[in-house]
């Protein structure tokens, strides 16, 4: 046994991020050493412009396809969706346990009871202060406070010291369920010594200390105060299990019913009343098609779509596309959410729709109806304080987030050498010697597209955004190559490049030139349809360009009898 373990001192911690960095959500971190591997969250991230028709972004885990054997688990932080959205992918590819608390694990259920794997998953419910044994890793979660019930740091003791990883994080000291972040016991983990900290960042640019979720309670009083004649809908997300909480006692407070709508909000509420996370007074829910039993100023309804999801029932609301409510201007909106970086636009374009239809748009501009679940610079001061890490790497946000964390992480006397700017991939060592980066593994994005997951590549993407940013053209013919004749055809069909009645010469000169590409290229007694197919989309591609300045995408369809 001492020859084992001096062997295993010897070894080295391999610390590799596969989603997370340089990019909001996709959160998944992986500790290897040796024949043992851990896993510590499988999130989601949503398309950006660049990625048409794409429904999620989940991360490349080939890596941990490859290294099956080693996982001994799962790790899960808390329930969102950056951090959970992808469990149902991963085990479709691999069987591997999973540990998280009781709301995380209840969420991820319904998510495996919609997209089931072909085997029974193993789902471990932990609590905070438990500490499991995962070959040479030894992992305790510890409470903090965050945007979701149930949230917990992770402290992994391995060969090389302890690796923090602080999951999402903030200090509240009034939580909505009374239960402080673990500082006693973070402290203790920083007295006894840290060698890594994994922190997150996505708040590292704002100064100060993020406000209590309480603060969003007395906002809510005062807006069914005022607006105590019109019918509320409030839309938030759906796995702030608190902001619910608190919406649900103001309606109650105030004499009102309330309905939930949107799927995801269904289901993470009825979790976190079955698990015992979110109370509710006997009568205040009602069933969304009851509404109309009850008077405007009488009703609450919470919904999904504060981040102007297109799918959303708060979208099909604004649009009046939704069969169970209609807006009118007796309504009020509430947005208790902040728009996630790239979900601006969207966010604005359910607003406009609103006001368009008189309602009064109620958001964080105007009024306090939503924190940040994240730490400012000054909670993430706190943390190294506490924790005094020989080494830190930034995770959770852009390269801004990171670099401004590497900021804080200095001020706090952690050496620049020492702080570890990284990539997904990218592969951090830690030995007895030190820490430095050390080469790559597979890593990047999976794209899902409706029951599709991964057959969507660059190439797609590039054809997709060429066909949205300068339409299609096609050249359908009937050739005897053999005869070297054309039978019919050529004709030119059109979408989303040119109105084809009103540009009759436009079609007719490319008709003729997709004819002539025909008859020369037969002339020569080619019989290759590949070839010839490249022959017309670049004498065609020639002209378009020269008459109208644009670049369609050109596709020939040449049959041969």
């Amino acid at each position: 046994m001492k020859k084992e373990n001096k062997k295993t001192a010897r070894g080295k911690l391999r610390v590799i991020s596969l989603g997370g960095l340089q990019e909001i959500g996709k959160n998944m971190t992986v500790l290897e050493y040796g024949d043992d591997m851990i896993v510590i969250d499988a999130g989601l991230g949503f398309p950006d412009d660049e990625m048409p028709g794409i429904d999620l972004v989940i991360p490349d885990i080939s890596y941990l396809v490859k290294n099956a054997h080693k996982i001994r688990g799962i790790l899960i932080t808390h329930g969102h969706e950056d951090h959970i959205g992808a469990i149902p992918y991963v085990l479709q590819q691999i069987n591997v346990p999973i540990y998280g608390t009781r709301l995380s694990l209840g969420i991820i259920e319904g998510k495996l009871d919609e997209n089931p794997p072909q085997f029974i998953p193993e789902l471990y419910t932990v609590e905070a202060d438990d500490v499991l044994d995962l070959g040479v890793f030894k992992a305790e979660f510890i409470h903090v406070n965050h945007s979701i019930a149930d949230a917990c740091a992770i402290s992994i003791k391995t060969p090389v010291g302890v690796v923090f990883h602080t999951g999402d994080f903030k200090l509240d000291v009034s939580p909505i369920d009374g239960k402080i972040m673990d500082l006693t016991r973070i402290g203790q983990i920083g007295k006894a010594g840290v060698e890594l900290l994994l922190c997150e960042s996505t708040n590292a640019e704002r100064a100060g200390f993020t406000a209590s979720e309480r603060t969003v309670g007395f906002s809510l009083e005062r807006i069914f105060a005022q607006y105590e004649d019109r019918r509320l809908i409030i839309a938030t997300f759906s796995s702030n299990v608190h902001r619910v909480q608190q919406i649900i006692n103001a309606s109650h407070n105030h004499g009102r019913k309330v309905a939930i709508l949107g799927r995801s909000m269904i289901n993470v509420i009825g979790a976190a009343a079955e698990l015992g996370y979110i109370d509710l007074p006997d009568g205040v829910l009602i069933d969304v098609s009851d509404i109309k039993r009850y008077r405007p100023e009488d009703l609450t309804l919470i919904t999904t779509g504060s981040q102007g999801e297109p799918m959303s029932a708060l979208y099909r609301i604004a649009f009046s596309d939704h069969d169970k409510v209609k807006i009118s201007p007796r309504d009020v909106v509430v947005l208790s959410s902040s728009a996630i970086p790239g979900n601006e636009r969207l966010v604005g374009k359910i607003i406009n729709a609103l006001v368009k239809n008189g309602v009064k748009v109620v958001n964080d501009s105007t009024e306090d109806v939503h924190v940040s679940g994240h730490a400012c610079r000054e909670e993430l001061k706190l943390m190294m304080a506490l924790l005094k890490p020989k080494y830190l790497m930034p995770i959770h946000g852009e390269y801004r987030h990171l670099y401004a964390n590497k900021d804080i992480g200095e001020f706090m006397g952690i050496p620049a050498e020492n702080i570890f700017i990284s990539e997904v991939g990218r592969v951090l060592e830690i030995d007895k010697k030190g820490a430095r980066f050390n080469g790559s593994e597979i890593a990047g994005n999976v794209l899902v597209d409706g029951n599709g997951v991964g057959d969507i590549g660059s190439v797609v993407l590039r054809d997709r955004k060429h066909l949205a940013e300068d339409g299609l053209v096609v050249v359908v013919a009937t050739v005897d190559m053999d005869n070297k004749m054309i039978i019919s055809g050529p004709d030119i069909v059109s979408r989303g490049f040119v109105y084809v009645k009103e540009s009759e010469e436009l079609m007719k000169e490319a008709r003729s030139i997709a004819e002539n590409s025909l008859l020369r290229v037969m002339s020569k007694r080619i019989n290759d349809r590949v070839f010839l197919k490249n022959i017309i989309k670049d004498d065609l591609a020639k002209f378009i360009n020269k008459e109208t300045k644009r670049k369609p995408m050109i596709l020939p369809i040449i049959m041969d009898v």
